[in-house]
């Protein structure tokens, strides 16, 4: 609990990012305590024990936790804010991250991406392997796991981490309470993670990589990346199209891929943007085909 205290500290001592200097950060975070968890506003120098006040939290022009699952930014600024909380009474540390998506055409895939980064996070797969992370909390649904709560509330993201993986203390209840109460989840009350659903996503994610390709280029048409850039992120997402179409369709991928990385190597922006067409012509007329999981 020191440590992570330390750790979170020292956190709070970088920069704040000049764009987001003067920032209502009291619309996203609770700048105070809450119930018997204290808002970190002081540290102690281990060397000279003089207390130094802080500013209790971080900013930064990044997408938060999506940004693991390939959420494309380049046409917008996200707004991530980050705070930490302890309680004493129970001994237990919580990190808040609240991020501020800006609704551009990125954010449709908001939730698509929240519950990829849940998977990949606690390795449960396209199936989930028969484990079920959506939880109804005081009236709203999110996603739960060894103490990691996760929802979206619009276009806002919200993480709430309690150091206690083990489940072994009482749930920051106060916490999620309160931030559910600012930012409400809009996560469905009709999401129902069975194997419809499940297919649908998988689906999605197959579209969300071809677009994201898109995108790439768009952005390299408009000359705000290079080409390096811009041929890496395609690849990369071409990749996992494959794989996905591999799996679910049957169709083996080792040769595209070896051909992709030869455009790549070589530079060969024409070649990996004639494949690309190649898969999006493909994917519309078989997207609507039947697929097991």
């Amino acid at each position: 609990m020191k440590m992570i205290k330390k750790i979170f500290i020292l956190i709070l001592s970088i920069v704040i990012s000049p764009a987001l200097i003067y920032a209502a950060v009291s619309d996203f975070l609770i700048l105070q305590d809450i119930g018997s968890y204290k808002f970190i506003t002081e540290s102690k120098n281990p060397l000279t024990k003089k207390i130094a006040q802080i500013p209790g939290y971080i900013m930064s022009n990044n997408s938060g936790v999506v940004a693991g699952s390939g959420h494309f930014g380049l046409d917008h600024v996200d707004a991530t804010y980050e705070t930490y909380y302890e309680s004493d009474v129970v001994d237990l540390g919580v990190k808040v991250q609240v991020t501020k998506h800006l609704g551009a055409d990125s954010d449709k895939w908001l939730m698509h991406e929240i519950e990829d980064g849940f998977k990949k996070r606690y390795s449960l797969g396209s199936a989930y392997a028969g484990k079920n992370p959506i939880r109804d909390f005081s009236g709203n649904r999110i996603f739960y796991m060894w103490r990691e709560y996760r929802w979206i509330s619009n276009n806002i993201v919200v993480i709430i981490e309690a150091s206690d993986q083990k489940g072994l203390k009482p749930e920051p209840t106060e916490i999620v309470q309160a931030y559910m109460q600012k930012f409400p989840s809009t996560i469905p009350s009709a999401l129902v993670l069975d194997d419809a659903h499940k297919v649908q996503w998988i689906k999605d994610e197959m579209d969300r990589r071809l677009w994201l390709c898109d995108k790439w280029f768009m952005q390299l048409q408009l000359r705000k990346v290079d080409e390096k850039q811009a041929y890496q992120e395609s690849f990369e997402s071409m990749n996992i199209f494959l794989d996905y179409r591999e799996k679910y369709y049957g169709l083996k991928g080792a040769d595209e891929k070896n051909l992709l990385a030869g455009y790549l190597n070589t530079n060969n922006g024409t070649g990996i943007k004639t494949k690309l067409d190649e898969y999006k012509k493909w994917w519309v007329v078989n997207k609507d085909k039947a697929i097991s999981l």
